[in-house]
């Protein structure tokens, strides 16, 4: 199958490194970057080309270019019914259909950082004109970065923004806040960085493998009188779950608002 990418960027490197890897694919970059594509090519040997070649119906083009340059990078593009998906944030399959002259066989992916690595988890909605087979084939690509999640209507991509696709931005601020605690009691950077990483790989861990809700693992360290109720009380006292709360909320707002914007121009 051919796998056709529109922009070179690094989550369209992460998904074509990921389909070199399990192999069954031809993967083909276009760039208008010289630099880029050469280290595409070099990196993860692939195809790459300042321009798309034509396309098939039974081929896959991944728009990967930044959302505010979509329209533009789509303008000369004739599809010839090929199966497309997306990884822009923003773009709503409307907006996508009315860059693509009408080709409405979309599905959209809302992709993580962690997918660079195989670690990734990608939130996915299909228009109704991209059939089962479609899905499939859309699944599977994106399944060779980490895992997927299917929606059961487009607008749930804003939730998705706000958990899993900013969510890895949240985990390293706590992981930078915890690191700088740990700065604080006199512990050297090495040792720092160390101990934060080796506890939230820990405690991850275990969440997966205890099958234990997080309410649960969480009283589970936390005993009457003991240390770590001293720092839920502070936590508590801060508001702290509260925050995260409103803080993914405003990244959700931010996500409609983006997608009102490009779907006004």
């Amino acid at each position: 199958m051919n796998v056709f990418f529109l922009g070179g960027g690094q989550m369209a490197a992460a998904v074509a490194g990921g389909l070199v890897k399990q192999g069954g694919y031809r993967v083909h970059v276009a760039d208008r970057g010289a630099e880029k594509r050469e280290r595409l090519a070099k990196e993860l040997g692939v195809a790459a080309s300042e321009k798309l070649p034509a396309l098939t119906e039974n081929d896959v083009l991944v728009l990967a270019v930044k959302p505010q340059d979509m329209q533009a990078a789509c303008k000369h593009i004739q599809t010839n019914g090929a199966l497309v998906l997306s990884v822009a944030a923003g773009l709503n399959i409307e907006t996508l259909s009315r860059y693509l002259h009408g080709n409405r066989r979309i599905v959209r992916t809302m992709p993580n950082v962690p997918s660079k690595i195989g670690l990734g988890i990608t939130g996915m909605y299909a228009a109704w004109q991209a059939g089962e087979a479609d899905r499939q084939t859309a699944d599977n690509i994106m399944r060779a970065v980490g895992q997927t999640v299917w929606l059961d209507n487009e607008s749930q991509i804003h939730a998705i923004t706000g958990i899993s696709g900013s969510g890895s931005g949240y985990v390293f601020y706590l992981l930078n806040a915890l690191q700088e605690a740990a700065l604080a009691q006199g512990f050297d950077a090495e040792q720092a960085r160390s101990l934060t990483l080796a506890t939230f790989k820990g405690a991850v861990g275990l969440a997966e493998q205890s099958g234990a809700s997080f309410e649960e693992l969480r009283r589970s360290v936390m005993s009457k009188g003991g240390t770590t109720i001293e720092a839920y009380n502070v936590f508590d006292k801060r508001a702290v779950a509260e925050s995260i709360k409103e803080g993914v909320a405003a990244c959700v707002a931010r996500s409609r608002e983006i997608s009102q914007q490009f779907g006004a121009v």
